[in-house]
């Protein structure tokens, strides 16, 4: 299974220090083996998983990739991107 990042998610996961880019990348990999467990809800079409207690990794599956939209390296950014959705 590939991982694309959109251009946001680059910019966002370029820009994190290196403990987080690992942590992120080992997530990543753990996904290509167990599928997605929790959905966004208001009809948002992404699915989310903490990659730490503050951390917050938004994707999308397909059949033979893994979509990344966002990596929130803190909570409170990820908050304002979902409360856009409300």
């Amino acid at each position: 299974m590939n991982v694309e990042f959109s251009e946001e998610a680059k910019e966002e996961f370029k820009n994190m220090e290196q403990q987080l880019q690992l942590f992120f990348k080992t997530h990543l990999e753990k996904l290509k083996n167990v599928p997605p467990r929790r959905h966004l809800k208001f009809g948002l079409p992404h699915h989310v998983e903490n990659v730490t207690k503050q951390t917050r990794l938004v994707y999308d599956m397909y059949e033979d990739r893994i979509y990344v939209v966002h990596c929130f390296a803190m909570h409170k950014e990820y908050e304002k991107w979902y409360k856009s959705y409300k």
